[in-house]
């Protein structure tokens, strides 16, 4: 049984890494709460999926030249750098407060997502 929900939320968060949407928050929360994993372990085992399922949502929006190229060079630097940041601050933290911090993120996006006005294209 455990099996067939690992598989399910897989799928789920395969999608949402497909929509480009944050998959892995779900497997985050899936890791830590049903799984009981420390934080940091959730983590890495979420860095670890996002690097298949990303290059899989990649190839198809390539595709369809849904990538400004223009954009991506300066924010993966910097991505690079301020994820090498946070990677050594999160393994410093205590977990608890990691865990706090993480849902306080998951609740501000859902927040942000929840009243953002639709925009007319």
């Amino acid at each position: 049984m455990a099996a067939i929900l690992a598989g399910a939320v897989g799928v789920a968060c395969g999608i949402l890494s497909g929509f480009g949407i944050g998959g892995g928050s779900l497997l985050m929360v899936y890791l830590t709460a049903m799984c009981s994993l420390a934080q940091t372990v959730a983590q890495g085992i979420n860095l670890l999926y996002f690097l298949p399922t990303s290059l899989g949502a990649l190839i198809f929006h390539i595709r369809s030249k849904q990538v400004a190229w223009r954009a991506v060079i300066p924010a993966a630097l910097a991505g690079c750098a301020a994820a090498a940041v946070g990677a050594s601050l999160a393994v410093g933290l205590e977990l608890a407060l990691l865990r706090r911090l993480f849902g306080g993120f998951l609740v501000l996006v859902g927040l942000l997502e929840f009243f953002r006005k639709p925009r007319n294209h």
